[in-house]
């Protein structure tokens, strides 16, 4: 028992020495992964070069004083193609803006790990699939705005619980059901859920169940 304790002690030590540029380098190659399943066609991403030891000299991301990724701004860029799963590694990211561009596909449910996130702009892409239920533990998210892109399936009840949400907006998709109305819902309006041609309006508190494992 006592040469497991000193065993952990010393685990523990080891985390605690973790120079920055081990993170650092997970972070450049989770953005690099973002760069590689993407189309660039005004070479926004240029300066994304995975051969440097942190990605906080490249253009459009910001760092925090420990060289930690904390704002990725490409809104509005032309780029096309798909959101990967490797943005979750970027753990002290509060702003992701990617609105205004061509990324189709899913939402990576990936992006729920993020717990530092303030704002989730995905607005006006063409994103599939539906919302992921893990985006309920985006716990400080004060900002999400998904609205304009083709996505399906029901708005997770999850989400009611996020005190922090000030802004949800999910208009101009094809969600189906119905709107909760409780938690951080009671203070939106109907224009965050407006043009879903499926979603049949407010829903009173208990009175349907809902399953949001598979977003159905």
């Amino acid at each position: 028992m006592t040469i497991l304790l000193h065993l952990s002690s010393i685990f523990l030590l080891l985390l605690l020495q973790i120079p920055k540029s081990a993170y650092a380098n997970i972070e450049g190659d989770a953005l690099y992964a973002l760069r590689r399943s993407v189309k660039d066609p005004n070479n926004v991403l240029q300066s994304w070069d995975p051969t440097l030891v942190d990605p906080c000299t490249w253009f459009h991301v910001t760092c925090d004083s420990e060289n930690r990724v904390t704002r990725l701004d490409l809104g509005n860029a032309k780029l096309s193609g798909n959101l990967v799963p490797e943005l979750g590694k970027l753990q002290r990211l509060e702003y992701l803006e990617v609105y205004m561009n061509n990324f189709v596909g899913t939402i990576p449910s990936e992006i729920g790990r993020l717990k530092n996130l303030i704002s989730l702009d995905l607005f006006h892409n063409n994103l599939t699939g539906f919302i992921p239920p893990s985006l309920s533990k985006l716990s400080n998210i004060r900002f999400m705005r998904l609205n304009g892109n083709k996505l399906t399936g029901r708005i997770p009840r999850g989400l009611t619980k996020l005190h922090n949400l000030k802004i949800l907006d999910v208009s101009n998709n094809d969600l189906c059901g119905t709107f909760p109305t409780w938690g951080s819902f009671s203070k939106l309006t109907e224009e965050s859920f407006m043009n879903n041609p499926r979603l049949e309006g407010p829903e009173l508190m208990g009175s349907v169940g809902y399953d949001d494992r598979d977003g159905n």
